[in-house]
């Protein structure tokens, strides 16, 4: 993202000719339950406590009345808890890592981008927290120099450019690699200079949103293209091209597929998600997932574009692993 200048900046806002805006993010309570990642648990909204009691049964609105009977406010209060990539999110740079010898003993480490050390640089939170005497200094995760909010205060604006994958390959599951994406780029007439933060229609997002919190997983699984991340030729172009970063409306930018190791022309151990592990951990290139890009994608398809504003600024949460984001697109 330092490729993301003011010169990026400058060139994002040259593409506003309309003044059209378009919201890129899912509801951030979308998908709904657990079923697409056991992992993260749905959003949930409480009233804040008042006196130390919750709002009871006037929902979450109150009064200061209940101070001083003169005063006519009457206030709307609420709490959030949130896994930071349930829905609509960026990675940070401490999303994913890898295990392997760094430093030539025989043992392999959890090693991060540029370096940094699980445990050392990158820590976990306190294992008990009812043995922190101050709940609001519990020390939580902290990705330290990889985090999140690294991200939030360089800036998240600049020119996007939109892949239209859905237009060429429908929805259906399929790994889009280097020679596909070549084509469609070319027929498409899609030009990616450094610093331009790519975007990758596949229509997953829009599935998902038709589904209103219910997601039929099955259905889910079988929608929805994604990059290769097996195509070695296709990881040198993200690097060669010199994108910002890569964002896509599908859970992980690349079609997770079955890991097979050991096989005739397969490594004998390696990652789950390889380019989640070549953008993160290897070339830090930051990756956005579940957002919503078909009403942009279907706009740029009408008039014959393909690059707009992007503003996308994740929250300013330290030390976090990821940040949930309403990004806009503006045309």
């Amino acid at each position: 993202m330092n490729l993301v200048d003011r010169g990026k900046v400058l060139q994002g806002i040259a593409q506003v000719r309309e003044g059209l805006t378009f919201c890129l993010s899912l509801p951030l309570d979308m998908p709904g339950g657990t079923q697409l990642n056991p992992r993260r648990l749905p959003t949930q909204r409480f009233s804040t406590l008042r006196d130390g009691k919750s709002a009871g049964a006037q929902g979450f609105c109150w009064s200061y009345a209940s101070e001083n009977e003169a005063l006519t406010d009457v206030v709307c209060d609420d709490v959030l808890l949130m896994n930071t990539q349930y829905s609509t999110q960026w990675d940070s740079l401490a999303h994913m890592g890898s295990r392997f010898d760094a430093d030539g003993d025989g043992v392999p480490e959890a090693v991060f981008y540029n370096g940094f050390r699980a445990g050392e640089h990158v820590l976990a939170a306190a294992e008990d927290p009812a043995a922190v005497a101050d709940w609001a200094r519990f020390p939580g995760p902290d990705a330290g120099a990889l985090g999140i909010d690294n991200l939030a205060r360089h800036g998240v604006q600049g020119r996007g450019v939109l892949i239209d994958l859905e237009r060429h390959v429908g929805r259906k599951r399929h790994a889009v690699g280097y020679d596909e994406l070549m084509r469609i780029i070319e027929a498409d007439a899609v030009s990616i200079e450094p610093g331009d933060m790519v975007c990758l229609h596949t229509g997953f997002g829009d599935t998902l949103m038709a589904m209103n919190s219910q997601p039929d997983v099955a259905r889910l699984h079988a929608t929805g293209s994604g990059l290769d991340g097996n195509d070695q030729r296709l990881l040198d172009w993200i690097v060669d091209v010199r994108l910002a970063c890569l964002i896509c409306d599908n859970p992980a930018v690349e079609l997770i597929q079955t890991v097979g190791f050991g096989g005739q022309g397969q490594p004998m151990r390696g990652p789950r998600l390889p380019l989640h592990e070549h953008c993160l951990f290897k070339n830090g290139i930051h990756l956005g997932e579940l957002w919503w890009l078909t009403p942009l994608a279907r706009w740029l398809r009408a008039h014959g574009r393909s690059q707009f504003l992007l503003t996308a600024p994740p929250l300013r949460l330290p030390g976090a692993a990821g940040s949930p984001l309403t990004p806009i697109a503006t045309v």
